[in-house]
């Protein structure tokens, strides 16, 4: 059998960690080979061990049949194997191509001859139908672009098999849709490519094999085209997931959050939201669809206090909130689960167990007279970490060390257990495995039963048609549309999303 890479039986600790515990995977030419398993399972610890950023402790890497050491990328790239990132690695100010040439520059008499890279980058992206303008600035390009110039830097590198790290994590469906498309463009242009996602639907659509991974082990491969979706998630958790969220019909009660012509300016100075009226019921879950860069997170940043608005008006109950405090804003009732975990959600140095009192710190019986009582905030801990199923070796351990889906698990123990009259769960369930989102979804749906108003901002359409029982479209910083999920579509909504109006939409979803 022809294998192009061959990993077998690796291991890699980080120190008396066992993130891979040996694992074999073993990629076919010209095939899409997805790697799937849990947040935490040790899916991009193995990926970079292939391309050169770990040295694992033990077993082999084969290239063609041959034994290699790859002790650094670039040794990986000499190999032909690229990898997509799924943080992109890319520098904001240069232009496309100066980010694709970056350290492969083509020089004439000790100059960059950009002329002639252009020219090469406009080739290359041609001929895999990747369709980006050489000349524009990174800063000005959309996230699909980016992604795009992602791969021609690895394709400029001459990679033949190219490793994919959750590449649709940040996709708009319509990008998602082109990604596919440009897969299986590489795979004819006799590429081989390796897919890390926790995405059935996608595995499903253009992977030919798939190896799961699960807490570190190998479980094994299966084509793709003898499995399905359930039987894959349970590979995955080791248990049956239900993929339908479970919930009876909303009983929406009084206004809970009324904005009222919303102008907020990103850190250019530009009004990113531009005039947004919404309002959140009591017992409801009120989605935002929209594709990144429409003016979600100032959105968001400026009703919870961590930004500051132009004008306009947020109420709550009753009470304007515009341009406190985010302490007033959390203690008038409002719960924010941030959409960046790392930089607004956990102090990463912290233990746990000190991360799930942040809101709370300063209240009796976690404090006296200004002196922490270390004992109470442990007992708390504990307690929450049990309830909200957050997976950490001890209350005491730090947050970093916990994989992303127990971070997110403690951020939305924290918020929720302080029961406020408004949830604002921002990405909630980004980058988590099903088992996991499965746990949000449900803590979502309790809050609305337990007549709390949620506000669910998400790029993923499926949660958002899943979990909302009013979907509110956002496009250049505005609301364009309010939708019902149960009478719309993910093409309705892409469409809209994409700045088409009702109608439009409507008449190109049912064509």
């Amino acid at each position: 059998m022809d294998f192009v890479i061959e990993m077998l039986n690796i291991r890699k600790e980080f120190g008396g960690f066992v993130a891979n515990d040996n694992i074999t995977l073993q990629l076919k030419k010209g095939e899409i080979h997805a790697l799937l398993g849990e947040n935490g399972a040790g899916k991009s610890t193995l990926m970079n061990a292939l391309f050169g950023l770990y040295q694992p402790e033990q077993g082999e890497i084969r290239v063609k049949g041959k034994p290699v050491n790859i002790s650094n990328p670039n040794i990986a790239n000499d190999l032909g194997i690229g990898m997509v990132h799924q943080h992109f690695m890319l520098v904001d100010t240069f232009t496309v191509t100066e980010n694709i040439i970056l350290g492969r520059e083509i020089t004439t008499g000790g100059r960059i001859d950009l002329k002639k890279a252009e020219k090469e980058v406009r080739e290359i992206s041609e001929r895999y139908g990747l369709a980006v303008d050489p000349q524009a600035k990174i800063s000005d390009i959309s996230v699909g672009m980016q992604q795009r110039v992602e791969i021609l830097k690895t394709l400029y590198r001459g990679a033949e098999i190219v490793i994919f790290d959750e590449p649709s994590a940040v996709l708009t469906p319509q990008e998602i849709k082109e990604l596919m498309q440009i897969m299986k463009t590489l795979i004819k242009e006799g590429k081989s490519i390796i897919l890390i996602t926790h995405k059935l639907k996608e595995i499903m659509e253009v992977a030919d094999r798939c190896t799961v991974i699960r807490k570190g082990k190998g479980i094994g491969t299966v084509n793709i085209s003898e499995t399905n979706p359930n039987e894959l998630a349970s590979l995955m958790v080791g248990r049956e997931v239900v993929f339908k969220t479970e919930k009876t019909e909303a009983k929406p009660k009084q206004d809970v959050l009324q904005i009222q012509d919303l102008l907020v300016k990103d850190a250019r100075g530009i009004n990113v939201v531009n005039g947004l009226n919404l309002t959140v019921k009591a017992g409801e879950i009120v989605g935002i669809a929209g594709v990144d860069g429409n003016g979600q997170s100032e959105f968001i940043e400026a009703i919870t206090g961590l930004r500051k608005a132009e004008s306009g008006s947020v109420k709550l109950n009753g009470n304007e909130l515009i341009n406190h405090t985010p302490r007033k804003i959390t203690e008038a009732g409002v719960g924010h689960i941030p959409q960046d975990r790392h930089k607004h959600g956990l102090v990463l140095n912290f233990p746990i167990g000190e991360n799930m009192v942040l809101q709370t710190y300063n209240k009796k019986p976690y404090s006296k007279n200004g002196i922490l009582n270390f004992k109470e905030i442990y007992k708390k801990a504990k307690t929450l970490i049990s309830e909200f199923d957050v997976r950490t070796p001890s209350e005491y351990t730090l947050a970093r060390a916990l994989s992303g889906g127990n971070q997110q698990k403690a951020i939305i123990g924290r918020e929720v257990d302080r029961n406020p009259d408004l949830l604002i769960a921002a990405q909630p369930t980004r980058g988590l495995d099903v088992g996991a989102i499965e746990f949000i979804h449900k803590r979502l749906i309790e809050q609305r039963d337990n007549g709390k108003a949620v506000l669910l901002i998400s790029f993923e359409l499926d949660e958002i048609l899943n979990v909302s029982d009013r979907i509110a479209v956002i496009y250049e910083g505005k609301i364009v549309a309010v939708v019902n999920p149960r009478e719309t579509s993910e093409q309705e909504l892409g469409l809209l999303m994409a700045g088409s109006n009702r109608k439009e939409a409507g008449e190109h979803a049912n064509a």
